[in-house]
Formats: C-alpha cells, sequence, structure tokens
C-alpha cells in the first residue's frame, strides 16, 4: 500500500486547529481571564423559530409509519429544491429544477467537487484565500497559480490574460477579507473563463449578507456564467445552520467540457459517494425560504450587521485601514504597529483577551492582516471594541 504523499504538502496543523491550541493553552494559564472570540466564523445566534418548528414536526413525521423517511434523494428532496428555485427567480435567474444539488455545506461540495477535473489541470487561487481551497487541491496534486489580492485591488483581483487556468476560485462576499466583486468585475472574470475553456467555482456562502442592491449575489446573474461556472452556496451563515449542515450547489445543464456534461457527472457522483442531507435538516432548510423564515432570518442578519458596525466605527476612530464589514460578516484590517499576523494575534489574547484569525493562516498576502467576524453578540462585539480602543 503506498499513502498519498501529497499530504505531505499540507501545513501540519490546520489553521483553526492552531488557534484553538494557543486559546485553550493561555486559557488554561489564565482561567480569570474573559476570552471574547472574534476569530471562526460560527455563528452565536440560535435557528430562527420557522425553522425550529419545522424540524420539530419533520422529527414527528419520522415517528409515525405513514409519514417515515427513509432513504432520500441524493441531490435533495423535492420540497426544498423547488424553495431554491424560487428563489433565485427572484433574482431574475432561471434554473433548471435538476441543476440544483442539496449538500451538507459548501465545504464539502467545494472539495468534492474536485472529483470531476483531471489532475493535471491547473488552479487559480487567490491570496489570501479560505484555506480548504488549497488544501483540497494539495491533497489531489494539482499545479496551483495564486492570484495577487493585495491593499492596492481592494483584495479583488481580476483575471490576468497572460495567465491560463483551468479551473478558478472566486468568493464573494469573500472570506477572508469581505471584499465583494460588481457585475462589471465578474462579467470580466466570465469572459476569461470561457475565453480560456476554465470553470469557475463560485462560493457564495454569504450572499445574503449583501445589502447594496448593485452587487450581485450570485454570478448567475452575469451573461454567460451558465457556461463557465458552478454555485455552492450554505445556509451556515444565513440561517445558522453551522450545527445542522445544509447547503446547496448549482451546476448548470450548459456545463460541457470534452463532450462531458458536469452536471450530469455530478449527479453520478453524488448518488455514488453521499447519502444525501436528512429529511428533518431538509424540512428544517425549507422553512428558511418561506415568508416567516425570511423575516425571521433577516433579523438575525441585522443582528450581525450590527456587529459589523461596531467593529468598523472602532477601526475608523483608530485610523487602522480595513476591507470589509459592509455587505460581509467579516473585517479585514491591516496589523497596526507593523506587527505580523500572529504577532497582532498574541498580543490580542495575552493583552485583551480578543481572539481573532491571523492573515498569515489565508496565505502570503494574509501576513501583515488580521479577519474579525461579525458573529459573536452585540454586547461581546462592543465589548471587544472597548478594549481594542485601550489598547490602540
Amino acid at each position: 500500500m503506498k499513502p498519498n504523499k501529497n499530504y505531505k504538502e499540507l501545513k501540519e496543523s490546520y489553521l483553526f486547529s492552531e488557534i484553538a491550541k494557543r486559546v485553550a493553552k493561555f486559557s488554561e494559564e489564565n482561567p480569570e481571564k474573559q476570552i471574547i472570540r472574534m476569530g471562526i466564523g460560527d455563528v452565536t445566534l440560535p435557528l430562527c423559530d420557522a425553522v425550529v418548528t419545522a424540524m420539530k414536526q419533520a422529527s414527528e413525521d419520522m415517528g409515525r409509519a405513514e409519514t417515515f423517511h427513509g432513504y432520500g434523494p441524493e441531490q435533495g428532496y423535492d420540497f426544498l429544491r423547488e424553495k431554491i428555485k424560487d428563489y433565485y427567480a427572484e433574482n431574475g435567474i432561471s434554473l433548471d429544477f435538476n441543476e440544483i444539488f442539496i449538500s451538507d455545506g459548501a465545504k464539502s461540495d467545494v472539495g468534492n467537487i474536485l472529483d470531476l477535473f483531471d489532475k493535471d489541470n491547473t488552479v487559480l487561487i487567490p491570496d489570501p484565500v479560505y484555506p480548504v481551497y488549497v488544501d483540497t487541491n494539495l491533497m489531489d496534486g494539482r499545479k496551483i497559480v495564486f492570484l495577487n489580492a493585495n491593499e492596492a485591488n481592494g483584495f479583488l483581483p481580476m483575471p490576468d490574460y497572460g495567465v491560463s487556468a483551468d479551473i478558478i476560485y472566486l468568493c464573494s462576499p469573500n472570506n477572508p477579507t469581505g471584499a465583494v466583486y460588481d457585475r462589471e468585475q465578474l462579467k470580466e472574470w466570465v469572459d476569461y473563463a470561457i475565453k480560456n475553456e476554465a470553470v469557475i467555482l463560485f462560493d457564495a456562502a454569504y450572499e445574503s449578507f449583501i445589502d447594496d442592491k448593485s452587487l450581485p449575489r450570485s454570478i448567475f446573474e452575469i451573461k454567460g456564467a451558465e457556461k463557465c461556472a458552478i454555485e455552492f452556496c450554505s445556509l451556515s451563515k444565513t440561517a445558522g445552520f453551522t450545527g445542522t449542515r445544509c447547503g446547496y450547489t448549482v451546476v448548470p445543464s450548459e456545463l460541457e467540457f470534452d463532450g462531458f456534461s458536469l452536471n450530469k457527472m455530478w449527479l453520478r457522483r453524488q448518488t455514488t459517494k453521499f447519502n444525501g442531507v436528512s429529511y428533518v435538516v431538509q424540512k428544517g432548510a425549507e422553512a428558511v425560504f418561506t415568508k416567516e423564515g425570511r423575516k425571521q432570518i433577516k433579523e438575525n442578519i441585522a443582528y450581525y450587521r450590527k456587529n459589523a458596525e461596531i467593529i468598523t466605527s472602532t477601526l475608523d476612530e483608530l485610523n487602522i485601514w480595513y476591507t470589509g464589514g459592509k455587505n460581509s460578516p467579516y473585517v479585514w484590517m491591516r496589523c497596526p504597529d507593523n506587527m505580523n499576523s500572529w504577532e497582532f494575534f498574541d498580543k490580542l489574547l495575552t493583552e485583551i483577551g480578543v481572539v481573532g484569525t491571523p492573515g498569515a493562516g489565508f496565505g502570503e498576502n494574509g501576513k501583515e492582516f488580521f479577519r474579525l467576524t461579525a458573529f459573536s453578540t452585540n454586547e461581546k462585539t462592543a465589548e471587544a471594541m472597548d478594549r481594542l480602543r485601550t489598547l490602540f
């Protein structure tokens, strides 16, 4: 037996595991210190009432022979896919029912979609970036070319026609930087992908945080994207499903390369390797798209937006450069006093008990930057910013 030696190319410790280790060590040595966590993008508000009610009813369905559900369709139940189809239609996007696949979250599908692609493909990935994009390709041994995202371009890199790529990762609103592409920028990426016969893997996990109606919430709002893009969405941040796990992926029927339909390939892959999301969870997800569910979820998102405003107003006051925080739950700030991101992490942790995410964990271009999330409580976010003011 020969192991997959590509795993040697991975960093020894996953970013958030290293953060957890440092925080645990500090907490053990300083048990009296109250830690405020603004690092990992986990939510703090519970599932909304409409979702909980739907899941309770679904649990009762599972307890009666006449309404019991066993194995469900791997691509998702019709009742949920119809709701998602209608959701896209509100933004003028017409999807075929069979282009929608229910998943247990965007992270899984972003990694699993690579089953469809040859290992000889060249991958274009922004730096800084969500580590899953890089690590899953390293595991397969693909060649990675990094896009230079930086302060000068607002962490929204554009195509370089001198670089040829087969697979392109884009995330908007971006994790970790919170930056959001506009329509003209995404159109340029779509044109580039079509010219290069490449596929765009578009992570739209944070689309529900976009408040500016001029900004696209889906890449399929861009003409031609159905010929070159796959979109990944999640209910984790939208509706608090981080502990419940549900998302969806859109693979257009028009997406064909060398006579292969990626839609049919993904269906074949899922029916072989995935058993689907539970009936109870999908009924809860269906409630997300109801009138009552959307009203309640909108209130939750407004709560997190307030946190983002608390963070950004503090950084404005301290004259610290940042991007994000508007149309995004993430704030990407430059580390003060020329510190690198791990130095800043340790300073915040040890001096004021605030935990964020070092930008170095997202790539070379993140070494002087730091990510704060808006997913804490209003009270803790305000307290963390008071501590930051005291420190600087």
